[in-house]
């Protein structure tokens, strides 16, 4: 798929699913140790704390679904710029993404959230996914890294599922509201329509985030841990 499009549908649909059973199956993902996120400290002489963000997995484009819409940042997506949403780095970092299939790079902005499927690390522009020669396959094995270091400091909240009924939106927080604490209904515009994302807690660190997507899990759900904005 080369869009947000199908991704939020198939997303609404499997949400849906898991909101009215209470067992249903779990799909759970491992990732290879070279692939997940590392920090390194950054060199003397930086913001104190700051540190080296590197990541590789699969990256994916969205495009005409969102162009013009706010993005996380408040800025309006333009789906030729060179920008890219992620799920936890810090609004307004640039960081450079190399294609591993081709060698070719291109430094991004992030400004939004996203993207809400486990499989992928983080979803470009159309135009930045051109510049990386993936636009006509739509996905590529990609290596992100920060330009400069990151500042610690943050608060995580964990996304639950979306839906394109509020109602399924409703009957998922009546649930979690049993277990969890601080559960909301996020709204959400796209050029596809409305969509309801249901989101739990505040935690000062990205580990307790993802203790409670644990919990998640064994509620049915494919939840994902965003840095709140």
């Amino acid at each position: 798929m080369k869009g947000r499009a199908a991704l939020y549908l198939a997303a609404a649909a499997a949400a849906a699913i898991t909101a009215c059973a209470e067992k249903a199956p779990v799909l759970r993902e491992t990732l290879l140790a070279d692939d997940r996120p590392s920090l390194q400290t950054a060199a003397s002489g930086t913001v104190p704390g700051a540190q080296l963000y590197r990541e590789t997995g699969t990256a994916s484009w969205y495009g005409r679904e969102m162009q013009g819409k706010p993005t996380a940042s408040g800025e309006r997506f333009d789906m030729n710029g060179l920008t890219a949403a992620h799920r936890t780095i810090p609004l307004g970092t640039v960081v450079r993404v190399t294609n591993l299939e081709n060698f070719k790079s291109v430094n991004v902005k992030v400004n939004d959230r996203g993207p809400f499927v486990r499989s992928r690390v983080m979803e470009l522009s159309y135009g930045a996914a051109k510049e990386l020669g993936f636009a006509a396959q739509g996905s590529a094995t990609v290596r992100i890294e920060s330009v400069d270091p990151l500042a610690e400091g943050a608060f995580f909240t964990v996304h639950a599922a979306a839906f394109a009924e509020e109602e399924n939106a409703r009957l998922l927080k009546e649930r979690l509201n049993r277990r969890f604490e601080t559960v909301a209904i996020i709204p959400f515009e796209s050029n596809i329509g409305r969509f309801y994302r249901v989101r739990v807690g505040s935690y000062a660190s990205e580990e307790k985030a993802e203790r409670i997507a644990g919990k998640l899990i064994l509620e049915g759900l494919e939840p994902l841990v965003l840095r709140k904005d």
